[in-house]
């Protein structure tokens, strides 16, 4: 395997990160491509989607905040740096985009690569992942416990009918797949050993208690009920991932808040590196101030202790909507990173998101999911479409910080 591009010269310390600044937030870069993009259609390639999960070294600390940006700062420069890997048979492999996540055990990626073969498109990343890590000092001892392509149902048939001959692989995908894990079992055996995962599990599944606003009724468990799909362990490892999670999300919503107000500019101007305010509806990125990343680092505040707290009701405006799925998001990789996500995990959270997310205001959220054009004009003609409207209660019931309910306006020189 050949990596064409400089991945050693990306991560030098000149280009790694400023001078000064810690070595590298649990944050999702990009959004997963439509459905449409995942086949590539030219010469029987298919894009595939490879997890590529990274370790600390055995025994190291956790990464804090800072820690977490850096890794991920670094593993971008890297991978951005590989114009383009060339497979068996001079056949060129693309990485046509990423999802980089980090929380306190590593690294979690998400490869989109157009290759011939779904062992070609593992292989390849594996390879490629592991010389940027060796090549950045600070990262050259993690380990890849994880590189597997994740099947996509309507897709999956595409990779065999580009292979054929006596060698071809058998024809079930799932077969397929598991077929070349086993295969390289043995070149893998690097694995998150087992009692940093049950020391993992005990201390999420301690925290379910001080979710007090839910029981893990609201997760779907019941005592009497054997065929819900989620035992007691389900239920307290969703619960418990939430509360874990508090602590990212707010610490890296303050990231967020720092790089605005450093760059003095709005999400659309911003080249800053931001955890959650890029992945909120970019048709209002211009809308994304400093001021607003305040008010939705406050509602962020409130919504979580809110939810240690028993005197939890609803959520209270369309951005305590957005964030609780920034929350479960978050949750969802912390477990995924320890192999304690599953089915049952899964299922609480839908039983869980069943029961607090609702429609809320039927008419923003329509508005919201208008083309850019359409919603650019209603912007500039009527102001309906301003973002003040995410801060404004669903009724006179529900709950909003009053600098986040705060009209903008009132504060707008400050910010």
């Amino acid at each position: 395997m050949v990596l064409v591009g400089d991945p050693a010269q990306a991560l030098s310390p000149a280009r790694g990160r400023p001078a000064g600044q810690p070595p590298i937030p649990m944050v999702e870069e990009n959004e997963f491509p439509p459905a449409g993009q995942w086949r590539s259609g030219t010469m029987g390639r298919v894009t595939y989607v490879v997890s590529v999960d990274t370790r600390l070294p055995v025994g190291a600390a956790e990464l804090d905040a800072l820690q977490r940006e850096g890794a991920i700062f670094l593993l971008r420069k890297g991978l951005d740096a590989i114009e383009a890997v060339e497979g068996p048979d001079d056949v060129e492999i693309a990485i046509f985009d990423s999802i980089v996540a980090a929380h306190p055990g590593g690294v979690l990626l998400k490869l989109f690569v157009d290759a011939p073969a779904l062992e070609v498109a593992e292989d390849a990343m594996r390879e490629v992942v592991g010389e940027v890590l060796e090549q950045s000092e600070l990262l050259s001892e993690w380990q890849i416990t994880k590189c597997e392509v994740e099947l996509h149902p309507e897709f999956a048939q595409q990779s065999l009918d580009a292979a054929d001959g006596p060698d071809a692989p058998p024809a079930d995908p799932l077969v397929r797949a598991a077929q070349h894990a086993e295969a390289r079992a043995e070149a893998t055996a690097v694995r998150l050993p087992d009692e940093e995962v049950e020391a993992m599990r005990v201390k999420v599944c301690a925290m379910a208690p001080r979710l007090t606003a839910f029981g893990l009724d609201s997760f779907g468990w019941c005592e009497d009920d054997k065929e819900s799909g989620v035992d007691r362990e389900h239920a307290e490892l969703a619960a418990g991932a939430l509360v874990y999670a508090i602590d990212l999300l707010v610490d890296q919503l303050f990231h967020d808040v720092q790089t605005l107000s450093e760059a003095k500019k709005s999400v659309e101007e911003c080249d800053g590196l931001l955890w959650y305010l890029d992945d909120l509806p970019e048709q209002f990125a211009a809308q994304y101030t400093v001021l607003f990343a305040r008010r939705f680092l406050v509602t962020a505040v409130s919504l979580t202790g809110r939810l240690t707290r028993d005197d939890f009701v609803q959520l209270g405006c369309v951005a305590e909507q957005f964030l609780l799925n920034f929350l479960l998001r978050e949750a969802g990789v912390v477990l995924d990173g320890y192999g304690l996500l599953n089915d049952g995990v899964a299922s609480a959270w839908e039983a869980f998101a069943d029961e607090v997310l609702e429609e809320g205001d039927d008419e923003l959220w329509c508005e919201m999911a208008g083309d850019d054009e359409e919603t650019d004009a209603t912007t500039s003609e009527a102001g309906s479409l301003d973002v003040d409207r995410w801060f404004t209660p669903f009724d006179a019931r529900r709950f909003v910080h009053p600098y986040a309910a705060n009209e903008a306006g009132e504060r707008e020189s400050s910010a």
